[in-house]
């Protein structure tokens, strides 16, 4: 691979890559199959299909006029795994192994579209056959997620002909001052949580005298049902490099580090492939394009402890020491890495650069609310009836997030409340269903943005004991650097628990409240002192909930096995014995065909096997 080692040479290559992308995806004499090649679809054999689309085209002589292509995470993950064919823009979704004849000989031979593969609106039964024309994608807009379910990740030519380097072009330049004072017109905010201003954080690293400097790419994604990160490493790795660089060249640093979870596997071998192919083009390493800008990348993986998302601890981590978090001050931009100057933003903040070096800042600004700009992805999971990974501009309410790009909640159910910025974030109701997204909002309403988990919860969750699963995970990564998370949520835990087994008085609520207070005013770090939020939302919005568990020894949702038993109406029973052929403990007892069936509550487990299997609803909580 032949070295480019200018400005103009690079901008020739982009034009080249360009115009070999654009012909692939939009030529009409030959066809693109691309097919999700993110963790989710891979999960479900999306490998297979493409090894299979492969062998099928061979057989049928199709190699001259149909190429065919693994690509990043779709977004919509609960369709996958989905085969794009373009240039006609159609899109299967739910493709199975079995499923590839069809394509093969009724699309990519016949041309004729295969009805059955095609996504059904819900609301119209209607089968669309675009990607644009779901209601799941009318209304995001990609700039983190720039190039993820178009290009090969691991084709550096392809990631160049999309708009790949552009921005670092751009930046080359420009003096170091004059690349943080465009991030800073942009206003970005940093996407992994407190949404500091990211060229805020540039400036105050740019400003400190040091011939070391780093950049450290935060990628280790902790909450539960995240994924935002990993899905961007996986689509498009080129772009979070190219956002390393150019911020390795505002402050001066010519070193960069990627801290990456080793449970992600995929994301780490294409984030690899991307670095050496950009060493290979000379586009990494010293006197970058001839301007004497000098950068090179590492990769640690992180062994998934939580509170190693908590950038002094990831700074530990590096340094082979224990993920402890370090008190601040200094912060990081001051003295981080080895205790050099260090500007750690995450795998999303780093994505959005490059769009802002390319487009400029008006671009970018002209995008959002007032105090948060730009676009945020969101991991839409839990009773949502399109689960996957969302992007939408700031301002975006969470009733368009749940209902017109999430589908709503399956199967009719009430809406209860949605749990944004993961453990350390709140739980907000239908009364915040209006809320516009945006970093301000969401904390005045009880909650963070956080990473962008959200998680939907509907009439069946407890909410009581949604607090007791996010302090369960608290209390398992807590490093126990400090009394305060160490001990102290391990004391709600205590409360929680006591309470959901029907033990609770009405004065643990006021300790519950107590504690929570004490850590958050006396934790170390930012994730010690969000620790109790859980139980502090949930307590703000749903105190009716934990009265009932106390007072009445009722869990109102039907959750928590210890205030609830199994019944059998009578009148519903059919006698078909079913319910007591699945029961685990033989629980429950009757005469086929000739009395209704009965559970002993003694010797119930209260597993649920019996209510999901009766088909005639005679089984009920209470």
């Amino acid at each position: 691979m032949e070295q480019i080692k200018t400005k103009e040479q690079l901008n020739e290559h982009i034009s080249h890559c360009t115009a070999c992308l654009n012909q692939k995806l939009n030529s009409k004499g030959k066809r693109s199959v691309l097919i999700c090649g993110g963790t989710g679809c891979l999960a479900n054999e999306s490998k297979e299909i493409l090894e299979k689309i492969r062998e099928e085209i061979k057989a049928n002589g199709l190699e001259d006029t149909v190429e065919v292509n693994q690509v990043g995470c779709f977004g919509f993950c609960s369709q996958g795994p989905f085969v794009k064919i373009m240039p006609e823009d159609t899109l299967y979704r739910t493709v199975t192994v079995a499923d590839v004849d069809k394509i093969v000989k009724e699309d990519l031979i016949n041309h004729n579209i295969v009805e059955d593969l095609l996504y059904v609106d819900p609301a119209t039964q209607k089968k669309v056959a675009k990607q644009d024309d779901i209601n799941f994608y009318k209304k995001q807009k990609r700039i983190a997620l720039h190039g993820c379910s178009v290009i090969d990740p691991e084709n550096i030519q392809e990631a160049l002909g999309y708009d790949g380097f552009k921005g670092l072009l751009r930046a080359l330049s420009m003096t170091p001052q004059e690349v943080i004072t465009e991030v800073l017109t942009a206003g970005l905010r940093g996407r992994g949580g407190a949404g500091f201003p990211t060229g805020k954080k540039w400036q105050f690293a740019y400003d400190v005298a040091s011939e070391i400097k780093y950049v450290v790419c935060n990628g280790d994604e902790g909450d539960p049902g995240a994924f935002m990160d990993r899905s961007i490493l996986e689509g498009n790795p080129l772009a979070v490099i190219e956002g390393m660089m150019i911020a390795g060249y505002a402050i001066g640093a010519s070193q960069g580090y990627f801290y990456v979870r080793a449970e992600y596997p995929v994301a780490i071998s294409r984030l690899k492939i991307a670095i050496e192919q950009a060493e290979a083009l000379g586009l990494l390493g010293d006197n970058i394009l001839g301007t004497g800008f000098n950068f090179r990348i590492g990769i640690r993986l992180g062994a998934g402890a939580f509170v190693c998302g908590e950038e002094t601890a990831l700074l530990n981590s590096i340094e082979g020491e224990r993920g402890n978090p370090r008190p601040r001050p200094p912060f990081p931009a001051v003295k981080g890495l080895w205790g050099k100057p260090t500007v750690i933003n995450n795998v999303e903040t780093l994505a959005c650069v490059p769009y802002i070096l390319r487009e400029g800042a008006k671009a970018f600004n002209s995008i959002g609310t007032e105090g948060s700009k730009g676009t945020k992805v969101f991991a839409l999971g839990g009773k949502v009836n399109n689960v996957g990974l969302v992007e939408v501009p700031m301002g975006t309410t969470l009733r368009e997030l749940i209902y017109d790009i999430g589908g709503g909640i399956p199967n009719d159910k009430a809406f209860k409340a949605i749990q944004t910025g993961g453990p350390s974030g709140g739980c907000l109701t239908k009364d915040d269903l209006d809320t516009p997204i945006d970093y301000d909002n969401l904390i005045a309403a009880g909650s963070m943005m956080g990473s962008g988990g959200a998680i939907v919860m509907d009439e069946d969750n407890c909410m009581v004991d949604v607090a007791k699963f996010y302090m369960e995970f608290i209390c398992d990564e807590s490093c126990g650097k400090c009394t305060q998370c160490r001990i102290g949520t391990k004391r709600l835990l205590e409360f929680l628990n006591k309470i959901t087994e029907g033990n609770g008085e009405l004065a643990d609520i006021d300790k519950l409240e107590s504690l929570s207070s004490t850590i958050k005013v006396g934790a170390l770090c930012g994730l010690g002192k969000t620790a109790a939020n859980p139980v502090l939302s949930t307590l703000l919005k749903f105190k009716d909930e934990y009265i009932a568990h106390i007072e009445e020894k009722r869990c109102p949702a039907g959750v928590c096995k210890s205030l609830i038993d199994y019944h059998i109406n009578p009148e519903r029973c059919k006698k078909c014995s079913m319910c007591s052929r699945v029961c685990p403990t033989n629980a429950i007892s009757g005469v086929p065909g000739k009395e209704p069936y009965v559970i002993n509550v003694n010797k119930c487990i209260k597993c649920g096997t019996c209510m999901a299997t009766c088909k005639f609803n005679a089984i009920y909580k209470g």
